[in-house]
């Protein structure tokens, strides 16, 4: 108990964080009590987890679950209860463990209160964070945890949707997470997609729906059927700043503003599609690079080909910006091309770089629609359906203001072709626009539309029909009827048909309000000439309560508005002071209403008074009769002010001050018509609107031309960049390429000097094996004493004999030699190989007639051959040492000049007696002794061979 109250009595922070379980889950219990409690987001409850949010992520992690059940309720009371920034600074600390530790939990209360708790992050601020954090965990390894995440993102597109929240980001791991061996990870990413499909429909398949499998895209599309069934989505939670401006909205409106609300929302919902989910590709960079070469070729084929390889660069949902005035002005030029395969290719290209592009498209309006239309005289449908949707994807990019003049130009063509294609065009056009068309426009798509009834081709006659059948649609059967005049009725119920079918997008709904805002100018009637005349009719309205008399009006005047018949009633009332002599005194209209009558002929007609004013029908320009003229005089009781400053608000009703008509005579009346001036004024009034309409259109299009150069330049600057850096990093490359070079460069100089000190080292050693060899020879007791016997040993044919392996065979005629068995048998002892032994044998069994000694005598050549035997076998040497058989040759060396000096040896007591020889012992023993010597003169030098 006393541990307990040692806890209890350490600071909330410091029990936050202690070791021991059960107090950081009292801790986390206290809290959410404390935030609860609070009046506002800015108690000091929060402060020190707004100054120190890392507190929280201790919290949602815990690893005791019950004391993390705790943590995350805490949080949630937390973000309930505090402020933004509380929510802002603690996110990046607590969403990540959320996701892995939170909602994998198998406790329901934790897994509840992690998904409030994302759900709390995002109504606090913006969805676009905490998506941001989530993504990462897709890539978990647990699939527990994958599951997890991608079931909190259904739950909050589910309750803020695609509007609120870019579903951009998620859409890219769709094909990653539907790859996943984990058959639950596929299963939420199921219901991901199908919620994506609730607000996106198909607008969200050309992200990703090409790399799923073809049974996943049949079980989507039978969930998707589902979806539709569902109608349209709606946000079920709102984020605090929409809750804000929805509190700050006017009450009222009950049911009817519930359903205009609506209406926009799914609106949006459809318009939603590919080109705004998709990123921005940039196709500049892949268009091939003989593409301008190859569709300038004089073969169709390589045109043809150009431009196949142009459409699959093309064929992008969203196409990023760039400079591609060289590419449409080669595809305008193939709309002339006589192959019609390249027509139809290039008007492909031109679709899809317009449905690519968007608006960015419409600075190459004026490029490719001419000659676009001028090809429509191509009879091909095939050919036609191509050109006539690139024509409507250019439309697309644009709007009905700027391809007016190319299509009425074009209606006029002399080829009915060209004029029918044209014609379809302009219905299509007019069936997507979205904008109504100006009063101008209209009559001019009106006379060209009316040009076309009178053709001769039934086609165009009907494409006429049309046309006017859906301008009527845009603008209302009223507003057309004028345009109508002159028309026969067969003509007039062909367009009737086509107004009837026509679907069309704008509609002309600004014009009711019209009506509403001219329904001021009575009020509006205080302005200086319309005030005169109500002022005198208006005055006597204080005694109009004592005069029914008055009731008996003629016919007409009963069918005027309640407020003129009621003014008609006052007005019937005598004028103190201000009746004429004549005047009756109930009679109405009688006496001192007498000056109202010198109204003009601009007093609208008693039959033409409603309750809802309608200008265009009446006739103003028509004087009434002076039995019409009498109903109107009542009509001048309703504006304030007249002929006496102030109007009735200024006067006394107790004492009415006289009236007098008849200096000024009234002016006519606002309502139910209007003036010519006031017309002309309206008129102007709209004209000045719409020159100031189009003039913004004309600075919106300067402004957007300005940002396409102003992005041009930029991807100029950044292509710039990336150069200059690419040749910067080449520049190094190959410095680190010379560095190395120069380094392998040096280290072979190294290794050619170490081989030539060795080479020279092996010489070296190797001569002086050789003096070693001769001076040993020389100094042997039984050796001669002259150098002309050991030399005369070598011949001409001992060097033979080393490289031909017959010379024993060609030179055995005349000599004197020992057995073939005991040559072998000692050349195998001396380490000989075949080729050697020949030449054993010849020095074992020299010629006589090389022998110094003999009693022949010397042939003369003994000496010579003698002394070039030691040079050839130098020489020999040295090239067997800069082979790198240095040993091999001194070891062979050795052999050789060993073995003749056998033979010398041999030779020598042979030549003393007169025919006698040794006998093939003596020959075997000299031989053992010669090898164990050059044995021992290698081991001294070191020569000897493992």
């Amino acid at each position: 108990m006393g541990d307990e109250e040692d806890f209890s009595s350490l600071p909330l922070t410091d029990r936050w964080v202690h070791k021991v379980w059960k107090v950081r889950k009292a801790a986390y219990e206290e809290a959410a009590q404390a935030f609860e409690k609070t009046p506002d987001e800015y108690d000091p409850a929060f402060r020190p987890f707004v100054q120190d949010p890392s507190l929280w992520k201790g919290a949602v992690a815990d690893s005791n679950v019950a004391a993390q059940q705790e943590g995350m309720a805490a949080l949630c009371a937390f973000l309930k209860f505090g402020g933004r920034e509380g929510a802002v600074r603690s996110r990046q600390h607590t969403i990540t463990s959320i996701v892995e530790k939170g909602l994998p939990s198998t406790r329901p209360a934790i897994k509840a209160n992690s998904l409030e708790a994302l759900l709390l992050y995002i109504e606090l601020d913006v969805p676009g964070p905490v998506i941001e954090e989530i993504l990462p965990v897709l890539s978990n390894k647990v699939p527990k945890v994958v599951a997890a995440a991608l079931s909190a993102l259904t739950a909050i597109f589910h309750n803020y949707g695609c509007k609120t929240a870019d579903p951009k980001p998620v859409l890219k791991f769709l094909p990653k997470v539907f790859g996943h061996a984990d058959k639950n990870v596929r299963a939420e990413a199921t219901n991901l997609t199908v919620e994506f499909y609730r607000w996106l429909r198909d607008a969200m398949k050309p992200m990703f729906w090409g790399e799923l499998k073809p049974t996943q895209q049949s079980d989507l599309e039978a969930q998707f059927e589902k979806a539709k069934a569902e109608g349209a989505p709606k946000q079920e939670r709102l984020l605090r700043s929409q809750q804000a401006a929805q509190a700050a909205a006017p009450a009222g409106g009950g049911d009817e503003d519930e359903e205009m609300a609506d209406a926009p929302e799914e609106e949006e919902v459809r318009e939603i599609d590919a080109f705004d989910l998709a990123e921005p590709q940039d196709i500049i960079s892949k268009v091939p690079k003989d593409f301008f070469d190859n569709i300038a070729s004089s073969k169709w084929k390589e045109r043809k080909e150009a431009c196949e390889a142009l459409y699959a660069v093309v064929n992008v949902p969203r196409i990023k910006e760039g400079d591609f005035n060289e590419i449409t002005r080669c595809l305008a030029k193939c709309m002339k091309d006589a192959n019609i395969a390249v027509v139809t290719q290039a008007a492909q290209c031109i679709e899809l770089l317009a449905k690519g592009l968007r608006r960015g498209f419409a600075k190459y309006r004026a490029t490719v629609m001419q000659p676009i239309l001028e090809r429509l005289k191509e009879k091909k449908q095939t050919v036609a359906d191509a050109l006539g949707l690139a024509l409507d994807a250019v439309f697309l990019s644009t709007d009905l203001t700027e391809n007016m003049e190319d299509i009425t130009e074009f209606l006029k063509h002399k080829n009915p072709q060209v004029k029918e294609g044209t014609m379809k065009f302009l219905v299509r056009c007019l069936r997507t626009t979205k904008d109504v068309p100006s009063k101008q426009e209209i009559a001019t798509m009106v006379e060209c539309a009316k040009k076309l009834l009178a053709e001769s081709s039934e086609a165009l006659r009907s494409g006429g029909a049309e046309v006017l059948g859906t301008i009527m649609k845009i603008i209302g059967e009223r507003a057309m009827n004028p345009h109508l005049e002159g028309l026969d009725d067969i003509r007039k119920n062909k367009i009737k048909e086509f107004y009837e079918a026509a679907e069309v997008k704008a509609k002309d709904k600004p014009k009711p309000p019209p009506p509403a805002a001219r329904a001021p100018p009575p009020g509006p009637a205080k302005k200086g000439p319309v005030k005169k005349a109500p002022v005198g009719a208006k005055k006597p309205a204080g005694f109009g309560a004592a005069a029914p008399p008055a009731q008996p009006t003629p016919a007409p005047a009963a069918a005027a508005p309640p407020r003129m018949g009621g003014l008609g009633n006052k007005l019937g009332v005598p004028k103190p002071g201000g009746a004429a002599p004549g005047a009756a005194p109930g009679g109405g209209l009688g006496g001192g209403i007498k000056a109202p009558q010198k109204r003009s002929a601009f007093a609208a007609p008693p039959s033409r008074a409603e309750p809802e004013p309608e200008p265009e029908p009446m006739d103003l320009d028509d004087p009434p009769s002076p039995e019409e003229q009498r109903p109107a005089p009542p009509r001048m009781g309703l504006g304030r002010g007249g002929l006496q400053p102030g109007g009735l608000a200024g006067r006394s009703l107790a004492k009415p001050v006289p009236m007098d008509y008849t200096p000024t005579p009234p002016m006519p009346p606002p309502t139910p018509g209007i003036s010519h001036i006031e017309r002309a004024e309206l008129e102007e009034l709209r004209d000045a609107n719409d020159r100031l309409l189009k003039q913004l259109d004309d600075a919106r299009h300067d402004r957007s031309k300005l940002l396409s150069e102003i992005q041009e330049l930029k991807n100029q600057n950044a292509s710039l960049i990336e150069d200059h850096t690419r040749d910067v990093l080449s520049i190094k490359a190959k410095e680190t390429q010379l560095v190395r070079a120069r380094s392998d460069f040096e280290a072979a100089e190294q290794t050619n000097d170490r081989l030539r000190r060795e080479l020279d080292r092996l010489k070296r050693a190797l001569s002086h094996t050789e003096d070693q060899l001769r001076h040993a020879n020389r100094a042997r007791p039984g050796s001669p004493s002259s150098p002309h016997i050991g030399l005369g040993v070598m011949s001409p044919t001992h060097d033979g004999g080393i490289y031909n392996d017959n010379g024993y065979q060609q030179q055995s005629a005349n000599r004197n030699r020992m057995s073939f068995a005991s040559s072998m048998s000692e050349e195998k002892e001396n380490g000989g190989d075949g080729m050697m032994s020949g030449g054993f044998h010849q020095k074992v069994s020299p010629d006589p007639r090389y022998h110094t000694g003999g009693s022949g005598g010397s042939s003369g050549r003994g000496t010579p051959a003698g002394f070039r035997q030691p040079v050839e076998e130098a020489r020999s040497s040295e090239s067997l040492a800069s082979m790198g058989f240095g040993g091999y040759g001194a070891e062979r060396s050795s052999s050789r000049t060993g073995m003749r000096t056998g033979a010398s040896r041999l030779q020598a007591p042979s030549s003393g007696t007169a025919g006698g020889m040794e006998s093939w012992k003596r020959a075997a023993e000299v031989t053992s002794q010669l090898k164990a010597r050059i044995e021992q003169m290698k081991a001294k030098q070191g020569l000897n061979r493992p």
